[in-house]
């Protein structure tokens, strides 16, 4: 159950990212190491959903990585540590039940084709989460985007930060925090800011509220 097919994708993905892939990069080196590695333990094995180039699975440590993402350019960027799964996340996943103690993704759950696609990417995390697993989910935020949510061509579906974390409680998840407000919008012809000011971003929290517009949600499989 796909909005868009893999060619396809690497048609939109070549155009809109490659011109300043290598800055990216270095910004989710930031970002993990400065703020999401606390939610990973250096023996977790975590999947990366809707990986893209690989920014966030190449960058965090932890024991085992995995990948999945329907894009066959994704693996070209993979580090040779993480195992791809190309594949529609609507679909069973290629990971054993309980197999899992983190999953991650980012600005993708827009990317699906409705709330029926979400349904069954969120009950296959459930599966496949161990119990105390950790699911951390950021996106656009609609509730402070408007018109700009769509500016994207492959961008489908609407979400806010309060109708993923319903969907997340009506998959069994339990939320224990929901950020609203987290990071800038988007990098995506952007101008490259100096690295050192996202890292004080990330400490100043009221900067969160004056910046963001995506939101950052954390759940748990109990």
């Amino acid at each position: 159950m796909t909005a868009n097919q893999p060619e396809e994708l690497r048609r939109i993905y070549n155009a809109r990212f490659n011109k300043n892939l290598a800055y990216r990069q270095r910004v989710w080196s930031v970002l993990v190491r400065d703020y999401f590695q606390q939610h990973v333990p250096l023996s977790a094995t975590v999947l990366d959903l809707g990986c893209g180039y690989g920014k966030f699975i190449n960058n965090i440590r932890c024991g085992s990585k995995l990948a999945m993402d329907l894009n066959p350019d994704a693996l070209r960027f993979l580090a040779k540590d993480v195992r791809f799964l190309q594949q529609d996340c609507s679909t069973r996943w290629q990971c054993a039940g309980q197999s899992l103690d983190v999953i991650f993704t980012s600005n993708f759950f827009e990317h699906l084709p409705g709330k029926g696609a979400l349904k069954l990417t969120l009950d296959e995390a459930f599966r496949c989460l161990k119990a105390g697993g950790k699911l951390l989910a950021m996106g656009p935020n609609i509730r402070f985007l408007a018109g700009e949510y769509w500016d994207f061509w492959d961008h489908h579906l609407a979400l806010s930060d309060r109708s993923l974390a319903e969907g997340l409680e009506n998959c069994g998840f339990t939320i224990v925090e929901n950020h609203d407000r987290f990071l800038p919008y988007t990098m995506a012809n952007q101008r490259e800011h100096p690295l050192f000011m996202l890292s004080l971003y990330l400490k100043l929290r009221l900067a969160w509220k004056i910046f963001g517009r995506q939101f950052l949600i954390i759940a748990v499989k109990n």
